[in-house]
């Protein structure tokens, strides 16, 4: 009789959008800003059209005063005959306000407990966070240049969030816990 003796997948440390647990938290609803298929959970998210009403993922003129929260994977997903995720425009969707959530982290970043979060408000993975501070580039060189005329890959732009990482990244699933604290972003 043969037995299963190894396993090739590990059990993911939670979900996208997921609250990480009892802790005190704030989720509001809000509607979908953006176009079917769009808005993911566990993305960070700002102040759509309508302040208060809508949001939609961030863009290159978001700023720390409006950002709204982390979206939250409430249960109520509905998938396509491939199994993808779309949430409907104009479709109500949790956003935590404060509390520990599992957010999206961007390719290539490896947060630590304790390390600060930002999030990404441009290209393909605006609304994903990562811990790189956004870099000061020297007094009179251009974005994406070196000092001997060559080009350089720029970080994207990011905003910095009033939390925290508080563990390591789950490779699999992309995401990482996040504390979001209790405090105005501006």
């Amino acid at each position: 009789m043969s037995a299963q003796t190894r396993y090739g997948y590990s059990t993911p440390i939670g979900a996208a959008g997921g609250i990480v647990d009892l802790a005190p938290h704030s989720i509001d609803t809000f509607l979908n800003e953006e176009e079917p298929g769009v808005m993911r959970f566990g993305v960070g998210v700002v102040q759509g059209s309508k302040p208060g009403i809508n949001i939609a993922l961030p863009d290159d003129k978001a700023t720390a005063a409006t950002f709204e929260g982390i979206t939250t994977n409430n249960r109520t997903t509905e998938y396509d005959l491939e199994g993808k995720l779309h949430i409907r425009s104009g479709a109500a969707v949790g956003v935590m306000r404060y509390g520990k959530i599992y957010g999206r982290v961007a390719d290539g970043v490896e947060p630590e407990y304790g390390d600060s979060v930002y999030l990404i408000i441009e290209g393909d993975e605006a609304g994903c966070f990562t811990n790189e501070a956004p870099a000061s580039k020297p007094s009179g060189q251009s974005e994406g240049t070196e000092q001997g005329g060559g080009t350089t890959e720029t970080a994207p732009a990011v905003i910095a969030v009033k939390a925290r990482f508080i563990g390591g990244i789950d490779k699999s699933a992309k995401i990482a816990a996040i504390e979001l604290f209790n405090q105005a972003q501006a």
